[in-house]
This record gives structure tokens, C-alpha cells and sequence, in this order.
């Protein structure tokens, strides 16, 4: 390998606007890494998805094409 050409792989501290925090190893070249979502409190992930049909747009698009 070439010497002096890979970026810097250091810890950074995450933090997640739920309030989670944890430490991973990243060439970010920062100290923290701000997330909007996390495996703590992504939907998928804590089984609270919502699967909504909202108005009711998958009977009215069976009304309109005719697969009741």
C-alpha cells in the first residue's frame, strides 16, 4: 500500500436527536456525528411502524380501476 494516501479512522462519538449517544470508529474528521434517527428509534427497528392508509387512497384507486 502507498504510504500517506488513507484518511484518518479515529472514534466519533454519535449522538441522535432522541437522545442516544454511542461511539464508532469514522473517517468523518470530526469528534461527533449528529443523526436524526438511530436504531433506538427508527420505526423499523423498535416494531412501532405504522402502515396507514390514509383516506382511504388504496380503495379508492381499486374503485377507479376496477379491482374490488
Amino acid at each position: 500500500m502507498k504510504a500517506d494516501i488513507h484518511p484518518n479512522y479515529a472514534d466519533v462519538k454519535v449522538v441522535c436527536s432522541c437522545g442516544n449517544t454511542f461511539t464508532t470508529r469514522s473517517t468523518i474528521g470530526q469528534e461527533e456525528l449528529h443523526l436524526d434517527v438511530c436504531s433506538s428509534c427508527h420505526p423499523f427497528y423498535t416494531g412501532k411502524q405504522k402502515i396507514m392508509d390514509i383516506a382511504g387512497r388504496v380503495d379508492k384507486f381499486r374503485r377507479k380501476y376496477g379491482r374490488v
